[in-house]
């Protein structure tokens, strides 16, 4: 019968161990994932992309590579993020720690009093601790112990664990990566868009000139009584206009300048720049590749694909949960009740046990965690989809962004050029008498607006192309 039980259990055992090796990680099929997403953007396979070049060959202007390596050493949530990854590396250490022996030393001194009435006491009162030496009354009691414990890691579960933890530092990083991409696009948006407030107001500092001429022709006309109080009134309200103009700009610029010392970590920063850059490095091209070129340039893509083998491996280690586990127990030491016979050979003990814990009732909990893992699982995979999605969709539109901001250009630098003659001419044709004031007025205003709305283009222009850059993947190198 006690033979039969012995042979009951090692098939148990042995049907375990047969299960278990055959579970092997649920690794999510990748390669699916990808083929959501076309196989090249335009029907061109040329795989030249401009995400390769580094952010300082992209970037020419070296105030702005100023700027940008002051915030990669100075931004605070770039630091912050580090402290992230940093936690990230800490814990593979301590998932290895799980599954390597732990061994504890441990001196202990105790105090035992037996009551004299008592079985105990009576049975001490007539036996000898040693050859004609009664067991004292308080008992002392010492100890040096090496205490010895094990998991045997039969089923990989914590090892897989440590492998999860060491993907997810890998995710941290390329988080860390992607944080980079966003802040250098960041600063460059930025940076042009402050090139624009300079160029504006240098614009509209020109039409206050212009403005003011224009005035004091008009002044000297109605002293001639040539034109009313009217023109006069006119002439001077767009001038406050475009005055009040100045000062939103300066403001504008202001909060810009803020905006990129924050970005940099340096709230006292002197932002230098060159206005003229806004309208450089306009025929540069930008080559995107093919979209597979994403899975590797692209750091959001990247940490979700580490996250979803983090998440593969979480399941594996959730269904081995269910399997019995195996532990080494054992403990080495000295102990003797006083400290003069401590180190004798007598003193010596040793015991140890291998044990197995199956979890054979009250498996909900262990349902659960099985079930909350595969829905991390789910939920990593359609991260993964929606990461390269919206890559992919981005560079599209950045694409046609730039070509729509480049014929936009074309024709706004054309509509500039005739409105800035046309301003010469009706000033000439007023005081000829041949142009009422109105057309002055009115030729003035849309060659301003005209102007403005150019140097937006050029900024959007700009600012399409950064977007571009960072689409691809570039910008963390």
């Amino acid at each position: 019968m006690k033979t039969m039980q012995l042979t009951n259990r090692f098939i148990i055992i042995f049907s375990w161990v047969l299960l278990a090796a055959g579970c092997k990680v649920s690794q999510t099929n990748i390669d699916q994932s990808k083929s959501l997403i076309p196989s090249t953007y335009n029907g061109s396979n040329d795989t030249t992309n401009s995400a390769y070049l580094q952010w300082r060959i992209f970037f020419k202007d070296p105030q702005l590579q100023s700027l940008i390596d002051t915030a990669l050493k100075n931004n605070r949530e770039l630091l912050i993020y580090s402290q992230e990854v940093t936690a990230l590396k800490a814990e593979i250490k301590e998932k290895k720690a799980e599954y390597i022996p732990f061994i504890n030393f441990s001196p202990e001194y105790g105090l035992e009093k037996e009551p004299r009435f008592t079985r105990h006491g009576a049975l001490d009162e007539h036996l000898d601790i040693e050859p004609g030496k009664r067991i004292p009354n308080p008992l002392q009691d010492y100890r040096l112990k090496l205490d010895f414990a094990w998991e045997i890691d039969v089923w990989k579960k914590l090892r897989s664990a440590k492998k999860a933890a060491e993907y997810r530092y890998l995710a941290g990083i390329e988080g860390r990566n992607f944080l980079i991409s966003q802040l250098v696009s960041e600063i460059a948006e930025s940076y042009y868009e402050l090139l624009a407030l300079d160029n504006l107001l240098e614009l509209v500092n020109q039409n206050i000139s212009i403005q003011e001429k224009a005035l004091e022709v008009v002044q000297q006309q109605k002293n001639a009584a040539k034109v009313t109080q009217l023109a006069v009134n006119r002439f001077e309200a767009q001038l406050n206009n475009t005055i009040a103009l100045k000062y939103q700009i300066l403001q504008k610029i202001q909060a810009q300048e803020n905006k990129l010392r924050f970005l940099t970590g340096s709230p006292n920063l002197q932002i230098q720049r060159n206005k003229e850059t806004l309208f450089q490095d306009l025929n540069d091209s930008i080559f995107i590749g093919v979209p597979l070129q994403l899975f590797y340039n692209r750091p959001d893509i990247r940490r979700a694909e580490k996250e979803l083998m983090a998440a593969d491996l979480d399941v594996y280690s959730a269904r081995m949960a269910f399997m019995p586990a195996f532990g080494l127990v054992n403990s080495f030491g000295l102990g003797a009740y006083s400290g003069s016979v401590l180190f004798n050979p007598e003193s010596m003990m040793l015991n140890g046990a291998l044990e197995m814990i199956t979890p054979l009732i009250n498996r909900n909990a262990l349902n659960a965690m099985l079930q909350k893992a595969k829905a991390r699982q789910k939920q990593a995979i359609y991260n993964y989809e929606q990461a390269m999605i919206k890559a992919f969709l981005e560079v599209k539109t950045q694409v046609a962004n730039i070509e729509n901001f480049r014929m936009a250009l074309q024709r706004k630098i054309y509509q500039v050029d005739i409105l800035n003659q046309s301003v010469g001419i009706s000033n000439n044709l007023f005081l000829s008498a041949k142009a009422d004031y109105a057309d002055v007025l009115l030729t003035q205003r849309e060659a301003l607006e005209a102007n403005v709305e150019l140097i937006e283009n050029y900024l959007q222009y700009n600012q399409s192309r950064i977007m571009l850059y960072k689409s691809l993947g570039g910008g963390w190198k």
